[in-house]
């Protein structure tokens, strides 16, 4: 699956990168993202998760072929 990532996540993992292992949910990306930079930990649990431009729920079911966006909280004025 290729990820891709925006604003203060970038901080934190490349802009764009893929992850070869299978993963069931968008809540197990989750979890492989924090085990692979803990201190991303809070900023994740914020973000939204899209899917080919639609947002998803944690229960998602991701397949190999996804192109998923992790989408931090924004403020603007």
């Amino acid at each position: 699956m290729k990820i891709e990532v925006f604003a203060i996540l970038k901080d934190y993992f490349k802009k764009e990168f893929e992850i070869a292992d299978q993963l069931d949910t968008i809540a197990d990306l989750k979890q492989h993202l924090i085990a692979i930079n803990p201190s991303s930990v809070e900023v994740l649990s914020r973000c939204r998760f899209a899917v080919e431009d639609d947002f998803v729920v944690d229960s998602y079911k991701i397949t190999r072929n996804d192109n998923i966006m992790i989408i931090p909280p924004s403020s603007g004025g």
